[in-house]
């Protein structure tokens, strides 16, 4: 069991925390008996635990006690943990010459003691609720806090008990989900969207052509989508853009998410009050139900592409309504068109009754804006978990931002194939509805990614499964029992999920068992 000595504000953070670990922890009182003390306040309680972890940014009793002449560290600090680039956004002290995160190690009979130069729950929050820098995207910060906290743990010899974020029989999760935002050309005449696919299908394919960005099969079709755009426009060709049946024979069975804008026309207001007209659906919701029972049938999901749920819980409450109409769901997820996202967005999209948002993410390249590969709770909520973004299509391919080839895109993909891996969680990926046809082309792109994850061992889950399997994990308690075991209880669940892993490390020796849903499990650690 791990006590945890720190700011009663800091609770919250502590609670999410330890629900992405998913370990035994208790807050620390006085006569409480733990193996692990964590401190993240500068007073250091008299405790009998065998191993003290301080974690502070500041200078302690502690330190001046043991003579630790700590120094602060560069704003921005990169530390490095087993390989992998530990970002520390707040104070951070040192002991020269180190730079690692662990700065002391006392050893003693009765106690080891590690200091660590950082406020943990301090760079918890600050991921959580503020998200990384683009430069920083690629690494999973939380997840290596994580990761260090649990070796140095195992590394004196403690036993430790945990449910990691890996589904049993899979390696992570992939979640594949789909903005439409355009669903057909005929929907555009003569608009920004028409003019600019007529662009990119000549001239900028020429180009792409030439700068090893496009095939010469690939630039013949997008010639060959212009020649025939008066066709589809007077409904004697079928229209390129619609691409549901694609998609659903491209997956083969996996499941997936479409993300459909309800409102046709209507753009919603940005940070500064604007209504940029570029964000208007061109296409109506209800017009696609035929549609949308076929996605259902074949187990796609759909979800919301929120207009002003993100501002407003009221307007979000009437974008979740016009999707439950079409689709007979009970429960939705959103997403927000363009990612609108401010810091009141949880609470409104939690009290326009949504059950998880799959917003946080970035524009312009890929990675981990919250630091982390599992589906979390933000810190201002009660209830609503956040599936994070990783994976953009624009984001790698679009010349204002990554504006990489197909062969670049695959090589910047793969070490986030190989975090998941690492650290457990899930992989989401967004693939707009027109990617895959002319004038995007990118289908070879998200089939590789398909592929890649599929041979790494991963579960593919709607947004809803995905997000209901880590609610499971959520759910799952922990309790001594009067004769010293620990009792791990799991929820019983309406819906078939893969079962927990639960693993038990007590020195060289690691134990891994299975808990389905309603089942308890007794391990004397």
């Amino acid at each position: 069991m791990i006590a945890v000595a720190a700011n009663a504000e800091d609770l919250p953070v502590i609670a999410e925390f330890f629900e992405l670990f998913k370990t035994p922890w208790q807050p620390f009182q006085p006569g409480c008996r733990a193996e692990v003390l964590l401190c993240a306040q500068p007073e250091v309680p008299a405790n009998t635990a065998k191993l003290l972890l301080l974690y502070t940014g500041g200078e302690t009793e502690f330190d001046r006690t043991h003579r630790l002449v700590v120094q602060a560290a560069p704003a921005g600090i990169l530390l490095k943990h087993v390989g992998e680039a530990l970002p520390i956004y707040g104070r951070c002290l040192r002991l020269p010459p180190t730079t690692e995160p662990v700065l002391h190690r006392i050893r003693s009979q009765a106690q080891s003691v590690v200091r660590l130069g950082y406020d943990l729950f301090g760079e918890v929050r600050y991921l959580l609720a503020n998200g990384q820098p683009p430069e920083q995207a690629t690494n999973p910060t939380l997840e290596i806090h994580i990761a260090l906290l649990r070796e140095l743990i195992i590394s004196h010899g403690l036993p430790l008990v945990e449910i990691p974020p890996v589904p049993a029989g899979s390696k992570f999760i992939t979640c594949l989900t789909h903005d439409v935002d355009h669903v057909g050309i005929r929907n555009h005449r003569l608009d920004h969207t028409l003019l600019g696919f007529l662009y990119r299908a000549t001239v900028g394919s020429v180009r792409d052509v030439w700068r090893g960005r496009k095939t010469l099969g690939q630039l013949a079709a997008n010639w060959l989508a212009v020649l025939k755009l008066p066709g589809v426009h007077v409904g004697l060709v079928k229209d390129f853009w619609y691409q549901f049946e694609h998609y659903i024979a491209l997956e083969a069975g996996r499941p997936s998410t479409f993300f459909v804008i309800p409102k046709q026309g209507e753009t919603g207001l940005d940070a500064r009050g604007n209504r940029p007209p570029k964000r208007a659906a061109s296409y109506q919701a209800t017009e696609l139900k035929p549609e949308l029972d076929r996605l259902q049938a074949a187990g796609k999901e759909v979800g919301v592409h929120g207009l002003d749920a993100w501002r407003a819980a009221a307007a979000g409450e009437e974008e979740k309504q016009i999707m439950a109409r079409l689709t007979g769901a009970g429960e939705l997820g959103v997403r927000m068109h363009w990612l609108y996202f401010d810091d009141r967005s949880p609470v409104e999209l939690e009290r326009a009754g949504f059950v998880y948002d799959s917003t946080v993410g970035y524009n312009g390249t890929i990675g981990y804006r919250a630091g982390t590969t599992q589906v979390y709770k933000p810190l201002t909520v009660t209830r609503l978990l956040e599936l994070p973004m990783h994976v953009m299509d624009t984001a790698l391919f679009y010349p204002s931002y990554l504006n990489l080839s197909p062969a670049q895109a695959d090589q910047k993909i793969r070490p986030l194939v190989a975090t998941a891996i690492r650290h457990g969680g899930v992989l989401t990926v967004n693939w707009h509805d027109r990617s895959i046809a002319p004038e995007r082309q990118w289908e070879g792109s998200y089939c590789r990614l398909m592929a890649d994850c599929e041979a790494a061992g991963a579960w593919f889950a709607t947004a809803a499964q995905t997000v209901g399997w880590f609610q499971k994990r959520r759910q799952a308690t922990f309790a001594m029992t009067q004769e010293g075991q620990l009792k791990i209880q799991a929820v019983s669940g309406a819906e078939k999920l893969p079962a927990l892993r639960v693993r038990l490390t007590r020195g060289a020796e690691m134990i891994e068992k299975l808990l389905s849903d309603g089942e308890e499990l007794c391990l004397a650690v």
